[in-house]
C-alpha cells in the first residue's frame, strides 16, 4: 500500500521557496536563498543531522562506508549483464550534507573541456568553464592556492590532505613521475592532467562538509526551516505549475504538506530527483502508467542517461607499514585517538588518499580517462576480525565512461526503493580502458621508489596477466567511485530526451527546477562534490536573475572575480 494511502496530513506550511534533499546542492541552494535573497526556505532532508563525531575525524568516513548505519542508504542495483550478472552495493548518503558528510573529502573540479562540452551540447547558454569558474572560487576558501583559479574566503574550506604524507603517498608520487606522469600543483585549474598531492574540504583536522559550509552558520536565521527524516513524496501540482511537497514525518509513514510561494528545487541526487518527478507524474509515460501514475508531463528522459565512475584496485603487501595499516586498531588506535582529540593531528585528520594522478594508460599525452588514488593500506576482509597486513591499495577509476544506465521506479509506493541499472562496463572501450588502468597499476608498483617497499601482489595477483584474465577479474571487483549523475539531464528545446532546459527547469512544468548531480548532461571527468556546489550556486543565480536583484556589494565581488580572470 502507498505511503500516501496510509498518511495523516496535519497542518500545512507555506514558505517562499521547498529546496528537497539537503545533499551539497540542496545546502548551497538553501544558503543562496535565505543569505542573499532573505527568503523563507524550508529544506526538506531525508536523513540525519550531522552532529556524530564521525563525521567531523576525516578518517571516520573508512567506519562509515565499510560499516553502514543510519548515515548512508544500501541501494542493491540491478543484475548487471557485463559483470556475470553479478549485483553491486551503491551507497548514498542519509544525512545533512549529504555526500560531502560521508565522503573520502577530495576536491577536484574536472577539467576546462568537460563544461565547454555541456555549453555546446545546450546551445552556448552559460555553463562553459568560464561562466562555472567564478562559482568555484566564490565558494572557496583555499588555503594554499590563491587567484585567479581559486577562492580565499568563501564559506568551503580546502586545504592538503596529507598529516604529513605518508612514505607510501610520497613513493607512489615519485614513481608516477619515474613513468613520465608530470607533477601538476593545480590540477583544479582546467587542465588535470599529471599527479599531485590531493586536496581536500578539511580544516585544521576537520571535515568541512556543505552542511558545515553553508548550513551552519544559518543556525540561528529563523528564515531557514530544516525537516529531518522528512523525504519528498510527490511534488504538489496545479495543472502543471509546482506549488507544493508532500513529504514523510519524521521517518513514519505518516505525511504532510508545504506550499511554495515561488518555486521547488529538487536536489535530492541521481537517484531520488527522478523518481520524486516520476512519482509526481513527470516522466516515461508508459513507464507510469505501468505503475498507475497518472500522466502530468510525458518527459521520456527522467531517470535516463544515468552515468557513474566505476573503478579496479590492485592491492600489494609491503615488507613494513608505510601508510596507514594497523593505525585503527589495539594502542595504536587509542594512541592516535588521544592525538586526535587533543591536539587535531595525527592519522585521523587524513582522508587516507593523499595523491592522485588523471592521465589515460593507452595514451599519456591523451585526454584522461582513469584517475588513480593511493592508499596506504589495505582493506579488511567483510566477516574477518584478522587485522590485515601492511601494504597499499591502488585504484584506478574510470572517469569517462562510455557505458550508460538508468533508474526505473520500482511501484507507485513511495517508500520503494528504485531500480538502479547503472550499465557499467557494457560499452567494450570501457572494459579495455580500466584493464589498461590496472596494467599501469601494476607497472607503478614496479617502478622505484615503490618497488623498494613492495613484497608481492596480492590481487589480482601475479598469475593474472592475459588480457582475458584482467578482464575477468575487473568484471569481478568493479565497484561505485558513488558519483552518479545524468539522470534528470540539461539539454537544447530540440532534444525529446533533456528533461531539463538551459535554467536547469524541468520542462513542460512551472516552478520546478533540479540543481544536483542528476542535471548533468555528461559525467566530469573528477570528483563530483565540488562541482555540484559550484552548480548549485549558479544555478540560484540563474533562477532569481541576479544581474537585476543582487546587492550592489555582490555584483562588486563578483565584478572582481571576472578581472581576477582576465
Amino acid at each position: 500500500m502507498s505511503l500516501a494511502r496510509t498518511s495523516t496530513n496535519v497542518a500545512a506550511s507555506r514558505y517562499d521557496y521547498i529546496v528537497v534533499g539537503g545533499g551539497s546542492a540542496g545546502c548551497v541552494t538553501a544558503w543562496r536563498l535565505v543569505r542573499d535573497f532573505g527568503a523563507r526556505v524550508l529544506l526538506l532532508e531525508a536523513g540525519w543531522p550531522d552532529d556524530h563525531p564521525l563525521i567531523r575525524m576525516p578518517a571516520g568516513f573508512v567506519r562509515i562506508i565499510f560499516n553502514p548505519g543510519r548515515f548512508v542508504t544500501a541501494y542493491q542495483s540491478e543484475p548487471q549483464s557485463a559483470l556475470g550478472g553479478r549485483s553491486v552495493n551503491i551507497l548514498q548518503a542519509n544525512v545533512l550534507g549529504g555526500g560531502s558528510s560521508v565522503n573520502a573529502m577530495t576536491y577536484t573540479r574536472g577539467t576546462r573541456a568537460d563544461y565547454d562540452r555541456w555549453d555546446h551540447a545546450i546551445g552556448g547558454c552559460g555553463w562553459a568553464w568560464a561562466d562555472l569558474l567564478p562559482h568555484f572560487v566564490r565558494l572557496e576558501a583555499n588555503q594554499r592556492l590563491g587567484a585567479p583559479y581559486h577562492g580565499t574566503s568563501g564559506p568551503l574550506k580546502v586545504s592538503d590532505a596529507h598529516h604529513p604524507m605518508t612514505d607510501v603517498s610520497r613513493a607512489c608520487l615519485l614513481a608516477l613521475q619515474e613513468l613520465g606522469i608530470p607533477f601538476t600543483p593545480d590540477i583544479n585549474a582546467g587542465d588535470e592532467r599529471g599527479a599531485t598531492c590531493i586536496q581536500s574540504t578539511t580544516y585544521h583536522g576537520e571535515r568541512w562538509s556543505a552542511a558545515r559550509a553553508f548550513i551552519a552558520p544559518l543556525a540561528n536565521d529563523p528564515r531557514l526551516t530544516i525537516k529531518y527524516r522528512s523525504p519528498g513524496v510527490r511534488i504538489l501540482f496545479e495543472g502543471t505549475r509546482a506549488v507544493g511537497v508532500q513529504y514523510g514525518v519524521d521517518g513514519t509513514r505518516r505525511t504532510t504538506q508545504a506550499f511554495a510561494n515561488h518555486e521547488i528545487i529538487l536536489t535530492a541526487g541521481a537517484f531520488v530527483s527522478p523518481k520524486l518527478l516520476m512519482l509526481s507524474g513527470v516522466g516515461p509515460a508508459p513507464h507510469l502508467a505501468a505503475h498507475g501514475i497518472d500522466v502530468r508531463v510525458d518527459l521520456a528522459g527522467v531517470g535516463q542517461n544515468m552515468q557513474d565512475h566505476n573503478d579496479a584496485t590492485l592491492a600489494v603487501s609491503t615488507d613494513q607499514n608505510y601508510g596507514y595499516s594497523g593505525e585503527d586498531r589495539g594502542w595504536r588506535m587509542v594512541v592516535n585517538g588521544l592525538q586526535y582529540l587533543l591536539f587535531k593531528s595525527g592519522p585521523v585528520t587524513s582522508t587516507g588518499s593523499e595523491v592522485t594522478a588523471f592521465f589515460n594508460p593507452e595514451d599519456l599525452a591523451g585526454e584522461p580517462t582513469v584517475q588513480l588514488y593511493c592508499m596506504g593500506t589495505l582493506y579488511p576482509t567483510p566477516g574477518s576480525r584478522k587485522a590485515p597486513p601492511p601494504g597499499a591499495t591502488l585504484f584506478a577509476n574510470l572517469i569517462a565512461p562510455k557505458s550508460r544506465g538508468s533508474m526505473r521506479l520500482r511501484s507507485s509506493d513511495p517508500i520503494d526503493p528504485p531500480i538502479i541499472d547503472p550499465g557499467w562496463l557494457s560499452q567494450e572501450e570501457d572494459l579495455r580502458a580500466l584493464v589498461s588502468g590496472v596494467r599501469f597499476l601494476r607497472r607503478l608498483t614496479q617502478t622505484k621508489p615503490l618497488q623498494r617497499m613492495v613484497t608481492g601482489e596480492l590481487s589480482p595477483g601475479a598469475h593474472v596477466v592475459s588480457d582475458g584474465d584482467l578482464a575477468n577479474y575487473v568484471r569481478n571487483v568493479t565497484s561505485t567511485n558513488w558519483h552518479p549523475v545524468g539522470s534528470c539531464r540539461m539539454g537544447p528545446d530540440a532534444d525529446p530526451s533533456a528533461v531539463l532546459d538551459a535554467e536547469l527547469r524541468v520542462r513542460g512544468t512551472d516552478n520546478l527546477r533540479v540543481f544536483d548531480a542528476s542535471m548533468m548532461p555528461a559525467i566530469i571527468h573528477a570528483n563530483t562534490n565540488a562541482p555540484v556546489m559550484a552548480i548549485a550556486d549558479r544555478a540560484v543565480d540563474l533562477m532569481m536573475d541576479v544581474q537585476k536583484l543582487r546587492s550592489p556589494k555582490h555584483r562588486r565581488e563578483d565584478a572582481q572575480a571576472v578581472t581576477h580572470l582576465g
